[in-house]
């Protein structure tokens, strides 16, 4: 009869990849098989027998740094270290530190630290040793000696905590203890009526511990916070046994005296389903061919059926990490912090990190100068300024333009920039007028003054309304002639960049809100 079996992953290969199970015996015997033998049929399944203790194997445990390494502990306070690649001569972690000598009840490899090793024993002590000193480095126990030691389990995280359960029906408590303050336990967990038969950890959220004891319960605890967060229905016996699936993180596995192996996940549903299952094959004995009515099952029994998942996520469904782009140019990013969670301050902040997103420094800069342009008003140096720095001829007369919109007596200095004079505007007219009218000037009489202008603009008027069809090819050439004739053709650009229309459009925007002219 085996008092304990572990799974280890020792193998290289395809068919020893399954690993090794370690059996300890009631008889003292070490017994190792292989998984892929068990699997595969006609191959012996048992590769190695050693019969080195004197009593019974309760505790196994391979080390998670070296699967080679396997610890079994035994009666008598016997603990060997078993190298698997030479089970010959097995190795002890120091002499026998308990006196009198006692039943080792668990054993448990440091998640941390490959050469720490402690194991528990009956009187509620608990042994830490070092394999590189062959000798124990601390002994913990609870001052009230009402604790018996029934299971141990390393925290997965903090190299220096550990979890000792005791299965006196008169003290049914977790204790959590911390080797650097190892004169009292930090903490103390009690809702177990009965005697704790097993704990585990979970490596995948360091949170969560696992326990069941002889009031047939399953508890989950959150450490955090010290309280249950998930709990199975009673069962019809002892569970002695519980594990944490290693690969799938929900999962666990239930082992108890009825003979059964059960396995749960902790998000929910499952007593339920098994107990439907259980409905259907105690069925299929009584149908007689005929599918039997529905199940009606009372309202306090549907209740206790349904198992609730975890009150709060557990670490393996949080995310990592997030990121989410917002308006002008924010990033939004959260994360897990740096520090490690043991480390963290009590409640732990989430923080939320909202960032600049900068991918063109130029835009950046330019948009900077005209947004401080624009609330400062100093729009006409601004002009100036892009005036100076571009080297395209059409570039410069955009900003001219802008900068005349911005200056007094705008009308005058947009006909200046067109290329017009008034002066010289003024004398074109005139002499198309005289053109026009065949009043040419002679010494005798030429009217002075304002009689010269009056008369010209009568005689225009007189004879435009006279003549209409005859003069409409002479007005055409006249106005033709008023264009200045030594100006090259301006073209607009229409593929300039987002942000240079935005700079006119902003300063166009800005004029055109202040201007009282139409």
């Amino acid at each position: 009869m085996f008092y304990k079996l572990i799974w280890g992953n020792i193998g290289d290969g395809l068919l020893e990849g399954s690993g090794v199970i370690a059996g300890g015996g009631d008889n003292g015997m070490l017994t190792l098989y292989s998984v892929a033998h068990i699997l595969s049929p006609g191959k012996e399944p048992v590769i190695a027998q050693r019969q080195k203790h004197t009593g019974a194997v309760r505790a196994l445990d391979f080390n998670p740094f070296q699967g080679n390494l396997l610890a079994s502990g035994a009666s008598d306070s016997e603990i060997f270290i078993w190298d698997l690649n030479n089970l010959n001569v097995p190795r002890t972690p120091g002499s026998k530190s308990q006196q009198p000598p006692e039943d080792i009840k668990a054993l448990a490899w440091n998640r941390q630290v490959q050469h720490i090793l402690s194991s528990a024993h009956p009187s509620g002590k608990a042994v830490v040793w070092d394999l590189r000193k062959n000798e124990p480095i601390i002994k913990v126990s609870d001052h009230s000696n009402r604790m018996h030691s029934s299971g141990l389990a390393w925290h997965p995280d903090i190299a220096t905590q550990l979890v000792l359960c005791s299965e006196d029906d008169r003290f049914p408590v977790i204790q959590l203890w911390d080797l650097r303050f190892a004169s009292s336990p930090l903490k103390v967990l009690e809702s177990h009526s009965r005697g704790i038969l097993s704990v585990s950890w979970s490596q995948a959220d360091a949170e969560l511990l696992l326990s069941s004891a002889k009031d047939n319960q399953i508890l989950c605890w959150n450490l955090g916070s010290n309280e249950v967060v998930y709990k199975l229905p009673t069962q019809s016996s002892w569970c002695f046994d519980v594990q944490w699936c290693p690969r799938d993180p929900p999962v666990f596995s239930a082992a108890s005296f009825d003979g059964w192996i059960r396995l749960y996940s902790v998000m929910g549903r499952s007593w339920e389903v098994q107990q439907m299952r259980q409905a259907d094959k105690i069925s299929s004995f009584f149908s007689k061919g005929q599918p039997l009515p529905p199940l009606q099952v009372p309202e306090q029994g549907a209740q206790a059926s349904l198992i609730p998942p975890l009150k709060n996520p557990p670490k393996w469904l949080r995310r990592p990490a997030g990121v989410s782009f917002a308006f002008g140019g924010k990033l939004v990013t959260f994360g897990l912090p740096s520090t490690p969670a043991h480390q963290m301050p009590q409640p732990c902040l989430r923080l939320v990190f909202i960032s600049q997103v900068i991918t063109e420094s130029e835009l950046l800069r330019r948009s900077a100068e005209l947004q401080e342009a624009l609330e400062s008003g100093n729009l006409l140096n601004y002009c100036q300024n892009k005036i100076e720095q571009t080297s395209l001829q059409s570039e410069k007369m955009l900003w001219q333009f802008l900068k005349v919109t911005l200056e007094e007596d705008s009308r005058m200095k947009f006909l200046k920039l067109l290329g017009y004079s008034k002066d010289e505007f003024q004398k074109k007219v005139a002499a198309g007028l005289k053109s026009d009218l065949g009043l040419g000037e002679t010494p005798q009489g030429r009217p002075k003054g304002d009689d010269l202008h009056s008369n010209r603009q009568q005689a225009f008027c007189s004879q435009t309304s006279e003549h209409i069809t005859e003069e409409a090819s002479a007005s055409s050439s006249f106005f033709d002639e008023l264009v200045p004739q030594n100006m090259t053709p301006w073209e607009i650009p229409i593929t300039e960049g987002t942000l240079i229309l935005r700079e006119r459009n902003a300063l166009c925007g800005s004029r055109w809100a202040q201007s009282s002219w139409t």
